[in-house]
């Protein structure tokens, strides 16, 4: 019975869904979006085939015909960026660092927003949201002279308390590789905290105040009503939030390892160089831009399956949560 009622559900045909006004409306707003994103998104796209030629110049030409002049070499550019051995070490830094940066930045910010909503004082939990928002606004420029402010070897703030603190009276700590694995996590978390509250206390402000005042009288104290009805309430938001962390996982913030570091100190290559650094180096050198797009090449097409796949596991576990 059940099988001959599947069997006629299948067979109705189906009603052609027809344009209607609003869709037309809502077309034409977001026209000017999708031409924006087809002209500086997806046409320099083409320009991914700089990696596998031998990518030169021609004086008087113009560029399309500079590219389509030069030699195809297949995966050469590839082949030499191997064979050096630093793509190992490139990989291993950005991956690594964003894998942290990505567990802090779920874990702080979503503790920081719970105990801010939960706050009985709003008017000081405002200031608070205040504060740790406004690392947000700042440049990686200006947190770079803030760094240089403490740990300046010469009259940085660290350098002054050092007989204090017990360290050398001229510790360079820009050439201290140890401490700039700790200190990038943290210089991370200082500026990005902020927003990434705001974004999660947003969320805890849309849940419905109904279902706390029912835990209230079930007899939930605060601990309770965070753990079965804050958290779950936002984690379709954690785990968007997760998802495009993801898809950037081969990417670094070029501000926060380059300027930061004052520019990469050789000491810190091992530590500080990421891919973002390793094509910027490349590029003030005389390397050609085939060797530079290399890299570049990796990192897209690297950062599209990661995003694939994370959200393809989100989908199994809970596919109203997953973005595609």
């Amino acid at each position: 019975m059940q099988r001959s009622i599947d069997n006629s559900a299948k067979n109705i045909p189906k009603k052609k869904r027809k344009l209607r006004r609003d869709d037309i409306e809502l077309s034409l707003l977001a026209l000017p979006t999708t031409i924006w994103y087809i002209i500086f998104c997806y046409l320099p796209m083409f320009g991914i085939i700089i990696a596998f030629k031998d990518f030169k110049i021609t004086p008087g030409k113009s560029f399309f015909f500079s590219l389509f002049s030069s030699e195809w070499i297949g995966f050469s550019n590839f082949d030499s960026l191997f064979a050096s051995g630093r793509i190992w070490i490139l990989l291993r830094n950005t991956i690594a660092y964003n894998i942290v940066f990505i567990i802090l930045g779920i874990i702080v910010p979503v503790t920081l927003a719970v105990m801010t909503h939960l706050m009985r004082n709003q008017r000081a939990g405002k200031v608070y949201q205040t504060m740790m928002f406004f690392p947000h606004f700042l440049s990686w420029v200006v947190v770079s002279y803030f760094v240089y402010a403490f740990i300046n070897p010469r009259n940085g703030l660290i350098a002054s308390y050092a007989e204090v603190l017990g360290l050398p009276a001229r510790l360079n700590l820009y050439r201290n590789s140890k401490f700039w694995i700790w200190a990038f996590p943290l210089i991370n978390l200082w500026k990005t905290v902020g927003n990434g509250m705001v974004v999660y206390l947003a969320a805890i402000t849309g849940i419905d105040v109904s279902l706390y005042e029912a835990a209230v009288i079930d007899g939930a104290n605060r601990r309770q009503q965070v753990r079965y009805i804050t958290l779950p309430s936002i984690k379709p938001m954690i785990i968007i939030m997760f998802i495009l962390n993801v898809g950037r996982i081969f990417y670094s913030d070029f501000g926060l390892f380059y300027q930061v570091t004052q520019g990469i100190p050789l000491p810190l290559r091992n530590v500080a160089d990421t891919l973002d650094t390793y094509v910027f180096r490349s590029l003030t050198s005389n390397a050609s831009l085939g060797k530079i797009a290399a890299p570049t090449f990796i990192q897209s097409v690297a950062c599209c399956i990661t995003i694939l796949v994370a959200n393809g596991i989100v989908r199994k576990m809970d596919p109203d949560s997953a973005l595609i």
